[in-house]
């Protein structure tokens, strides 16, 4: 079962019988004259004004990029170099893509401010705190519509309209052809293959009215704002697709909604020591993440994809990266253990349950090695130093876990580490078993040479 729509979406089939077609028809170039580049400018041109009909913008508004990260870097930096009069500073919420956080980080580098704005633990950034972030040299807002990790729908509209003259952008990947775009923007970023459209196309809208300057050298086509020639083809199935998901968007968010909201309720029932994160209410119909304690994400998906599960994770310590996730850490929720799960169109209530019977027997599995079922030793008072130096999360936070029972209540476990997701999910842990956690600490304090020391207090 394809459980993963929010990484990429299969190919509509409304979007492969568009392309089979323009692959025919629409494969000249349409800054052409002649009959065939004639033919291929028709069916871009058409594909915009699908595009942009869906958005709510108009048909000059709207360019084709080769990304939807391109789309948002793209959309960024034109839109600072044309406000560059008003100023260099940024603003954009905590818990945005990484394309929007790696140009912010390049603009700062060179010379410019951005700000980011912290959310809350269901990841919602306040629209009044957001507002608190801007300044006279503002030159751009970014908010996303919903977030791509844990489906929370931001209020965009809200935060627009007290923008005031600072042009927001909204990345409307996750949400764009599955829910109405928000009012408000000045400049969207959109990407086809999370709607079912071919990979390579994204879309960047502008408002006419809205100050923009291309970054890149200057070029012809897509106003000047995208260089390089368009793929017509992927374009004209990026549209059709678009259409098609939007149409059918009405009747399958519902149903796609109570299925989320099945997999809510039942995974915390079905499986100890686990937390739904993202907003309960504000959220898009057909994702949902949720962390389970003590265990490793990557070995848990591993573990799913070989029960016949094919879902994403946020987690930190993945064999590539080693880094938490910016968007559970802004959270302030549990980095570790997390599953992912966003429903294609057309998805079975068969299929729901039956990843629900299979998902606690994989996480009882993965967790059986580490000896979390054995009673805890006797009581007794006092500190309790845990040496978890050199040892990569989940493991100080399982050692915690098996070891606070080691202290009567009001006791207190000091866990050394020195792998930097401890710093968030010890906190996380405390929050979500009913622990108070008294804060960190320099190592050398408890005669350790390296990492830090965070001070847990039993209360539970």
């Amino acid at each position: 079962m394809y459980f993963d729509v929010a990484s990429t979406a299969p190919l509509h089939p409304v979007a492969r019988q568009a392309l089979t077609a323009a692959l025919d028809e629409g494969w000249a170039d349409p800054a052409r004259l002649y009959r065939s580049g004639r033919q291929a400018r028709m069916l871009l041109d058409a594909a915009r004004e699908t595009v942009a009909e869906v958005l709510g913008a108009r048909a000059d508004e709207i360019a084709f990029t080769a990304s939807g990260t391109q789309a948002v870097q793209l959309g960024i930096l034109g839109a600072l170099t044309g406000n560059r009069r008003r100023g260099g500073h940024l603003v954009h919420s905590a818990v945005e893509h990484s394309s929007v956080l790696h140009t912010a980080e390049r603009h700062a580098a060179g010379g410019g401010s951005a700000t980011a704005v912290p959310v809350d633990r269901h990841g919602l950034v306040s629209p009044a705190r957001f507002a608190a972030a801007l300044r006279p040299d503002t030159a751009l807002a970014v908010l996303q519509s919903a977030n791509h990790e844990v489906g929370t729908v931001q209020p965009v509209t809200e935060v627009a309209g007290l923008c005031g003259d600072v042009p927001l952008l909204v990345d409307a990947a996750q949400s764009a052809g599955r829910v109405a775009v928000p009012a408000g923007w000045s400049l969207l970023a959109a990407s086809a293959h999370k709607w079912g459209g071919p990979a390579g196309v994204g879309i960047l809208a502008v408002r006419k009215g809205v100050r923009y300057s291309s970054p890149l050298p200057a070029d012809e086509r897509e106003n000047g704002r995208v260089p390089g020639y368009v793929n017509v083809p992927a374009i004209v199935a990026a549209a059709a697709s678009l259409r098609a998901v939007r149409a059918e968007a009405e009747r399958e968010n519902a149903r796609l909604h109570a299925l989320v909201e099945r997999i809510r309720a039942r995974v915390p029932q079905l499986v100890p020591e686990v937390e739904v994160v993202g907003d309960p209410v504000r959220r898009l119909p057909h994702l949902v993440t949720f962390s389970c304690l003590y265990v490793d994400g990557e070995v848990l998906l591993t573990e799913l994809d070989r029960a016949g599960f094919a879902v994403s994770s946020g987690s930190s310590c993945t064999s590539s990266t080693l880094t938490p996730s910016h968007v559970l850490a802004a959270m302030g929720v549990l980095t570790e253990g997390n599953v992912r799960v966003s429903l294609p169109f057309g998805t079975a209530e068969a299929d729901v349950e039956r990843f629900l019977t299979v998902l606690p027997e994989v996480v009882a599995g993965v967790r059986a090695p580490l000896g979390l079922d054995l009673p805890a030793p006797a009581g007794r008072s006092g500190v309790l130093l845990l040496d978890a130096l050199g040892k990569r999360c989940p493991l100080p936070v399982i050692e915690l876990a098996k070891r606070i029972g080691e202290v009567a209540p009001g006791g207190t476990v000091v866990v050394l580490a020195d792998d930097e997701a401890a710093r968030l999910d010890i906190p996380a842990w405390c929050g979500m078993r009913g622990q108070e956690y008294l804060g960190e600490a320099p190592a050398a304090d408890y005669g350790a040479d390296r990492g830090s020391a965070y001070l847990v207090r039993r209360t539970a």
